[in-house]
């Protein structure tokens, strides 16, 4: 197991983009909602084109770490540094994050109610920079092209999770952060799901999954990080998770 970085590896005035080798840094990260302490101290480098399943059991920071990545502003960064491809997200407010490249699908997805599949889709690329196209999308997703006139929030569960994804690809994106996309569906549509992340990983973009269902997220990703109240445990390998029945049982309760 790879030890995780801790708050002496954090100098507030070094350039990190010079000396770390990853595409997505993340350097001693430090949140807050209020006065509550929600990440602490989180450090993880992911390489370009890299899945990387962000873990722990409930209430252990993995949702605040990603929209704390994506700039969201809530939870309030007090302390840290994220680097993407040598560019200072921390510096960033969420729409100049959006615009570096960052994409965060939802646990709600926030699918725009009274727009149609293809509205949803267009209004993402009202503004450059433009992603992929419509037809690449629909290639990639067969069945929004199908229901591309169709109202989005009338779409089944699976069917609204490919178009959040897809609304993101709308987008140039680098980095995909994805917060809990098997929820609720069914073990088919995750296997659908789970082969388009495939995909989309050949395509050199870089995905971060946080998943209740470890199991799955751990057969689909390259690493894995564990989170324990806010805290790095565990950075290494993702097969690693999954044959080491007491780390699973300690930190996934698996």
């Amino acid at each position: 197991m790879n030890a995780p970085r801790t708050s002496k590896d954090w100098n507030p005035n070094a350039n990190h983009a010079a000396t770390a080798p990853a595409f997505l840094s993340v350097w001693n990260l430090e949140a807050y909602y209020g006065e509550s302490y929600i990440v602490q101290d989180v450090s993880f480098n992911i390489h370009e084109g890299e899945i990387l399943a962000l873990l722990g059991r409930n209430g252990a920071g993995k949702t605040s770490t990603l929209r704390t990545i994506a700039r969201l502003g809530n939870p309030e960064l007090k302390r840290g540094e994220i680097w993407l491809d040598h560019q200072p997200l921390h510096n960033m407010a969420s729409h100049e994050a959006a615009a570096n490249g960052i994409a965060l699908v939802p646990e709600d997805r926030r699918i725009i109610p009274g727009l149609t599949v293809e509205e949803n889709l267009q209004l993402a690329q009202i503004a450059p920079p433009v992603g992929w196209s419509l037809d690449r999308l629909y290639d990639l997703f067969p069945r929004l092209g199908e229901r591309r006139r169709q109202e989005g929030v009338t779409l089944s569960g699976g069917e609204q999770q490919m178009l959040a994804i897809a609304r993101a690809l709308a987008r140039d994106i680098k980095v995909l952060l994805l917060d809990e996309p098997y929820e609720g569906l069914a073990p088919v549509i995750v296997q659908e799901i789970a082969k388009t992340l495939n995909v989309i990983r050949d395509q050199g973009i870089t995905t971060v999954i946080v998943e209740q269902n470890a199991v799955a997220a751990l057969k689909l990703a390259d690493r894995a990080v564990i989170l324990d109240i806010g805290s790095v445990v565990y950075d290494g390998s993702a097969q690693e998770v999954l044959d080491d029945e007491k780390l699973r049982a300690e930190y996934l309760a698996i």
